[in-house]
C-alpha cells in the first residue's frame, strides 16, 4: 500500500524542483522532506529523485509524481460533491504543456474560462509538446502532433497563422530587391530556441530550400515581435499578435502571399476527470473561436 504522505512529499519536490521548496509548500522541514523521500525510496528499492539543481525526478519518480496528481485530483472534485466536505477543499491544480505562441495569443483566456482550478503550465514547442505526455509529465498539452498519445484523446484546435515579418528599415537594407535566396543568407533572422523550425519551414517555401543565416536568439513570444519592430532581424510572428502593428506599418510582410498555418492539436488524458474536462471544453471552444479553422483537420 502506498503512503501518500510520502508521495505528496515526492511530488512536491519534483514539481517544484528543490525540497527548500517542497517542505515551503508542505509547511513543513526540509529536513522532514528528506526523510519522507528517503523513506519512499527505501521501500520501493529504487531512487526517485535526482539530488541536483534543480532536482528531477527519475522514470519511476515522474510516474509516481503523475499517479499522486491525478489522485488528489479525484479526491478533490469527490470531496466538493460530498456533503459535509465541501468547505475548505482547495482548488486542485492542473498540469498542461503548450507553446509560448498559443499562451501569448489566445490560451489564457481559455485558462480563466476553465472553472476555479490553479494552473501548472510547462513551456515547450508544439512539436515537442506531446513528449510531456508521453512521460506523464503532465494531464493535456497543446502539440502540432495530430498522432495520438496512448491512453490520450486528440482534437483539432485550428491553425494558428504565421507572418514572416520585419521593420520597413530593415526591408530596405536587407531585401532592396526583394525576398531571394542571397538576402535571406545575409538577413539576421530571429530564432526563439533550437526548437524552434518556423523560419526554416518558411524559408523553404519562399525558396524552396532552408538557408543557412545569422541569428539571434529570443526566447519570448514578445521579445520576438519587439525585436522585429525595433530592426533587429526578421521572424515568423503569429498574426495574432502584429496585426497592430501591419497595420500601423511599423512592421510589414516579407511576402504577404505566404503566411504559413500551423495546426494544433488538445491531447488529453482520458482519466474521468470533471475538472479536466472543463478545461478540455474551455481550450477547445476558446481555440475554435480564435484560431483558423480551414485547416484544422488531421
Amino acid at each position: 500500500m502506498l503512503d501518500y504522505a510520502l508521495l505528496a512529499a515526492l511530488a512536491a519536490v519534483i514539481r517544484t524542483g528543490s525540497f527548500e521548496r517542497a517542505a515551503q509548500q508542505l509547511h513543513v522541514t526540509p529536513s522532514a522532506v528528506s526523510q519522507r523521500v528517503k523513506l519512499l525510496e527505501e521501500r520501493l528499492g529504487t531512487i526517485l529523485v535526482v539530488r541536483g539543481a534543480p532536482c528531477t525526478g527519475t522514470a519511476a519518480g515522474r510516474r509516481l509524481c503523475q499517479h499522486v496528481e491525478q489522485v488528489s485530483l479525484l479526491e478533490s472534485e469527490l470531496r466538493a460533491d460530498l456533503p459535509g466536505t465541501r468547505d475548505g477543499v482547495p482548488p486542485v491544480t492542473v498540469r498542461i504543456a503548450a507553446n509560448a505562441d498559443s499562451l501569448a495569443t489566445w490560451l489564457v483566456a481559455a485558462m480563466a474560462e476553465a472553472g476555479d482550478c490553479l494552473f501548472d503550465l510547462v513551456l515547450d514547442d508544439q512539436d515537442h509538446s506531446a513528449d510531456w505526455l508521453r512521460r506523464g509529465e503532465v494531464l493535456a498539452a497543446v502539440t502540432g502532433s495530430a498522432r495520438a498519445v496512448q491512453g490520450c484523446d486528440i482534437v483539432p484546435l485550428g491553425s494558428l497563422r504565421y507572418v514572416a515579418t520585419a521593420s520597413p528599415a530593415f526591408v530596405d537594407r536587407w531585401f532592396p530587391a526583394g525576398v531571394d535566396a542571397a538576402a535571406l543568407a545575409r538577413a539576421p533572422r530571429l530564432t526563439f530556441n533550437s526548437k524552434d523550425r518556423l523560419q526554416s519551414l518558411w524559408t523553404h517555401r519562399a525558396v524552396g530550400r532552408d538557408i543557412p543565416a545569422p541569428t539571434h536568439w529570443l526566447p519570448s513570444s514578445q521579445a520576438f515581435v519587439d525585436a522585429a519592430v525595433a530592426g533587429l532581424g526578421w521572424g515568423m510572428n503569429p498574426e495574432m499578435l502584429v496585426a497592430p502593428h501591419l497595420r500601423d506599418g511599423r512592421l510589414v510582410a516579407l511576402n504577404a502571399d505566404l503566411p504559413l498555418d500551423v495546426p494544433l492539436y488538445w491531447q488529453r488524458s482520458r482519466m474521468a476527470s470533471s475538472t479536466l474536462a472543463a478545461v478540455s471544453r474551455a481550450v477547445v471552444g476558446r481555440a475554435r473561436a480564435t484560431l483558423r479553422q480551414d485547416r484544422a483537420e488531421p
